[in-house]
């Protein structure tokens, strides 16, 4: 695992030294959540039983963002070559980059959480860790596939428009659970009988995808 935490402290550190993706991506769901809440009432019931769906919106939004510069920042001395080209395996590389993304992405989503609280009124605290177990599932399936897909599309020229595109139509289901477990935990504070399908289902996705990701990331990198 040595090459894996190389890249992922490679990639946290150069990102946390530049800020460029982190801070677009919590400006741009800040505006989400934003814009949302003068769209709809934010003490109402009906916009609470939807809340779980706009902090995904938001969050799968802005996630992209950070995504699409998993791999894009090698791009510039053709450093993406020579990390291709380095004793690192392409598993490896996968997890180093997949890890620093989901740290980055949990940042985020960790900055958004009381901003959505104080423009919604929503009581976080109530289900806290069962809030933290569906954003990490949830979180990992986002970094899982988009790592995937941003490999694949690095070197195309329209890449900040193909990711998207690829991402969100693979990624729905995990969307769909992520959103009714939050919007379940939100409005009852704790799983309901329901809500076990959708929570099996999230830890299928990731499991499966990250199988996935790790036996074709070798050819994607030479694709």
């Amino acid at each position: 695992m040595r090459g894996v935490w190389a890249i992922a402290r490679k990639d946290f550190q150069s990102e946390l030294r530049s800020k460029e993706a982190i801070n677009a991506s919590v400006s741009f769901a800040l505006v989400i959540l934003l814009i949302f809440s003068f769209a709809f009432e934010p003490t109402a019931d009906e916009t609470r039983a939807i809340a779980g769906g706009l902090l995904w919106i938001a969050f799968a939004f802005a996630g992209a963002l950070i995504l699409n510069r998993s791999f894009a920042r090698e791009l510039q001395n053709d450093c993406l070559d020579a990390v291709i080209a380095s004793p690192i395996a392409g598993w490896e590389l996968f997890l180093g980059k997949a890890l620093a993304s989901f740290l980055l992405l949990l940042v985020v989503e960790l900055i958004c959480f009381p901003v959505f609280s104080i423009f919604y009124g929503v009581n976080l605290t109530k289900a806290f860790w069962p809030l933290l177990l569906v954003l990490i599932l949830g979180t990992w399936a986002l970094t899982a596939l988009g790592v995937t897909f941003a490999a694949l599309t690095v070197n195309i020229r329209l890449r900040e428009l193909m990711l998207p595109l690829l991402l969100y139509p693979a990624l729905s289901p995990a969307l769909m659970a992520s959103m009714t477990l939050t919007t379940s935990l939100l409005t009852a504070g704790v799983f309901g009988a329901n809500d076990q399908p959708w929570l099996r289902l999230l830890v299928g996705f990731d499991v499966i995808f990250t199988a996935l990701a790790l036996a074709l990331i070798e050819f994607v990198l030479v694709l």
